[in-house]
């Protein structure tokens, strides 16, 4: 692919646009950010907030503790920090210079204040809208269909941002219907990975550091120190690459205040995409360079996988991430296009159907999973065990697959959604 193709310059902007450094999980990080974003058109504290939200953003906020807060979950205390000490300038990083101070301070105001939860369906899946009150007046911010997608800001009745949602649409990104395996593995192998390294340097750093951070410390179910243990005192490379992904989901939802960089929406998903791929890749010890087009093959599978998906969904995110992982374990091995098309269709053709009930810490356990089915469709590959179209919602290759997987997860879990979310909400 040559740098005047159009579909260089798209694939590396759809790469900056996913590649986006964040700290916690994003759904309550965005929920935080929206409320940073109210507050700042608010002079002094709210005597009353509504956060009204779809139910995939409620189920993604119920479980996961959120950074900055003393180990504190919740959708009122994301409201809460975002409001007292967020910063809407950093985005999905818009806790990450909250001071003790201010969490006291937070921790009062959670006290103190009235904050109210409805859930909303307005036909966007993700939804958040956030009003602050004071006395008469209120500013009220909705952010739809992506996590930093401001499309409202109104404040005593006077729209100061209005930006009209129709349904869920990607307006204002690249198109990702560009995306196609066949040109994804041409970009990975022709790509100037100058152009790159200002996407995947960070990914490479702030993954593995919280990686090793939820192998040396005590987080959730510790599923990554689990998997080191039952494989004894020298696991393979296999085990490693499962057990270290496992562990930065192990310490993003349990507290650690460490970024990562995220893909399609997730931090989740940014870490199974990668780590696998680089904890690989220090084993078959390759070069930097063939790392850098390995990783960016498996961020533009993930993407082109998560697409007809949707951002959030019943869906598990790891499925698609798990088989991009193992996308990039398959060319780092020198896989051709045809053998990394059937690594995918092997992995998504074993995982899909794990459902996602929100962000917590048996997201984990789900990634380690995912990156077995990702590893075991290379190998499956390897030996010409191969599914065949037919198998399920196998296609006749894997587009089509791909395609049979979006439909599945957008339409045929839609109910599931509806259930989970049910579930969670009475709890």
């Amino acid at each position: 692919m040559n740098k005047t193709d159009m579909k260089y310059k798209a694939y590396i902007q759809i790469l900056e646009e996913e590649l986006k450094p964040a700290m916690g999980c994003t759904e309550p990080i965005s929920l935080a950010y929206a409320a940073a974003v109210a507050a700042k058109y608010m002079d002094g504290l709210p005597d009353k907030v509504l956060v009204e939200a779809s139910g995939s953003i409620i189920k993604n906020v119920k479980s996961v503790i959120v950074p900055n807060t003393n180990h504190m979950k919740g959708i009122p205390v994301a409201a809460a920090v975002g409001i007292i000490a967020g910063n809407p300038d950093k985005e999905l990083e818009v806790l990450a210079d909250v001071t003790p101070e201010q969490i006291a301070k937070m921790q009062e105001f959670l006290q103190h204040t009235e904050i109210t939860t409805k859930h909303i369906e307005l036909g966007c899946t993700f939804d958040i809208i956030i009003t602050l009150y004071q006395g008469e007046h209120y500013v009220k911010v909705r952010i739809a269909n992506d996590h930093t997608n401001v499309v409202l800001i109104e404040k005593d009745g006077e729209k100061l941002k209005y930006i009209p949602v129709n349904g869920e649409t990607n307006e204002g990104l690249t198109d990702r219907t560009l995306l196609n395996l066949a040109d994804i593995y041409d970009f990975a192998n022709t790509v100037d990975v100058e152009d790159l390294k200002h996407v995947l340097d960070p990914q490479i750093k702030c993954n593995m550091a919280i990686a090793e951070e939820g192998l040396r410390n005590n987080y959730g179910a510790n599923i990554g120190s689990v998997l080191l243990k039952m494989a004894g005192e020298n696991p393979d490379v296999r085990t490693r690459a499962r057990a270290m992904a496992a562990a930065g989901s192990d310490a993003r939802m349990n507290g650690c205040e460490m970024p990562v960089v995220i893909c399609s929406g997730s931090g989740n998903q940014g870490m199974t995409t990668s780590i696998p791929v680089i904890v690989y890749a220090q084993e078959l010890k390759v070069s930097e360079e063939k790392l850098y087009r390995a990783l960016a093959l498996a961020n533009l599978v993930t993407i082109h996988e998560k697409t007809p998906i949707g951002v959030l969904s019943a869906f598990c995110g790891a499925v698609s991430a798990g088989a991009g992982a193992g996308a990039g374990i398959a060319y780092l091995h020198g896989a051709t296009l045809e053998e990394i098309g059937h690594t995918i269709t092997n992995a998504v053709g074993v995982t899909s159907g794990m459902i996602c009930d929100g962000a917590k810490a048996s997201c984990a356990g789900k990634i380690a999973n995912s990156v077995e089915a990702g590893i075991i469709g290379y190998n499956m590959c390897k030996t010409g065990n191969n599914y065949q179209p037919g198998d399920g919602i196998v296609g006749k290759d894997v587009e089509e697959t791909l395609a049979n997987v979006g439909t599945l997860a957008k339409k045929g879990m839609e109910k599931t959604n509806e259930v989970i979310i049910d579930i969670m909400i009475k709890e």
